[in-house]
């Protein structure tokens, strides 16, 4: 059967001596495996296309129950800003591989391709990398349904009086209920509630994106605690990015824990809620 489809080239393998295997994750079709022959050949006329991160229309064969072969190919947007940037190449590199492992098979991923399309559009303008990795993972987690609770305290359920987001718990935490969890698994009110903006933000509209740099430390510790205790996905990527942050090629942690940051650190995170409250990240009209 002959297939017509646009898709993002979210993984890419050699095989044989001048072959390679691409994954797309498609807008109509979820996630498709298709083999592109010579396409490690210098003269390949199909080696742009099966680049990481290439957006384009691909038409191809597929018969029953086996892999495509690729027929043609007309890119769209190649995405090559990101591949020449360390940091937006290492991010982007772990937002692909987080849906080659939440997507299944021809499984409907419209909305995660919507998504996915968006995020890469937005790191090739040049927006913060981590605050669009952190709003890419929200999404990703209220597709697959593994998003934590924000509205309500995880524990009793009541929705108000929330003082804390507690990652290792899942969600919102109330007064009552904070005894309940170590103070080293909490984050301020502060960030539960720029984290209710993300869970409410589409990317495809998201505009200007402006984050403190110490929020941005206390973001990635809730959202790489939670992801790895929740969802359970540990991805290839994520070591890079740690190594990154180890031999400072990205921003530095903040080395305090949550019951010792300064009132000036809690000051700045109150300011980014405040400003989010107020579309500091802007949607697009």
């Amino acid at each position: 059967m002959l297939y017509r489809v646009e898709g993002i080239v979210i993984r890419s393998m050699d095989y044989g001596e001048g072959n390679k295997i691409i994954t797309l994750c498609t807008k109509s079709h979820g996630k498709m495996g298709v083999l592109v022959r010579g396409a490690k050949k210098v003269r390949s006329r199909h080696a742009a296309a099966t680049q990481l991160f290439t957006y384009g229309e691909y038409v191809f064969f597929r018969g029953m129950g086996q892999i495509g072969t690729l027929n043609g190919c007309e890119i769209l947007e190649s995405h090559h800003e990101i591949r020449e940037q360390l940091h937006a190449a290492a991010y982007a590199s772990y937002a692909v591989e987080l849906v080659d492992r939440a997507l299944q098979d021809e499984e409907a991923g419209g909305y995660m391709f919507e998504q996915l399309l968006a995020y890469l559009q937005g790191l090739c303008e040049g927006k913060d990398e981590q605050v669009m990795t952190h709003l890419f993972e929200m999404k990703l987690c209220q597709a697959v349904g593994v998003a934590p609770e924000l509205n309500s305290c995880v524990c009793c359920g009541r929705n108000d009086q929330l003082v804390s987001f507690g990652w290792r718990l899942g969600g919102a935490v109330c007064s009552t209920c904070r005894k309940r969890e170590h103070s080293q698994y909490l984050s301020p009110l502060p960030i539960l509630k720029l984290l209710q903006v993300f869970a409410h933000t589409d990317l495809r509209r998201v505009g200007n994106v402006k984050v403190k740099p110490e929020t941005k430390q206390f973001l990635r510790t809730c959202m790489r605690g939670y992801m790895d205790t929740h969802v359970g996905v540990r991805c290839k990527s994520t070591s890079f990015i740690e190594q990154m942050e180890k031999y400072d090629l990205a921003p530095p942690k903040v080395q305090e824990k949550p019951e010792q940051h300064t009132e000036k650190l809690e000051e700045q995170v109150q300011d980014d809620a405040k400003l989010a409250w107020n579309q500091d990240i802007k949607l697009d009209e």
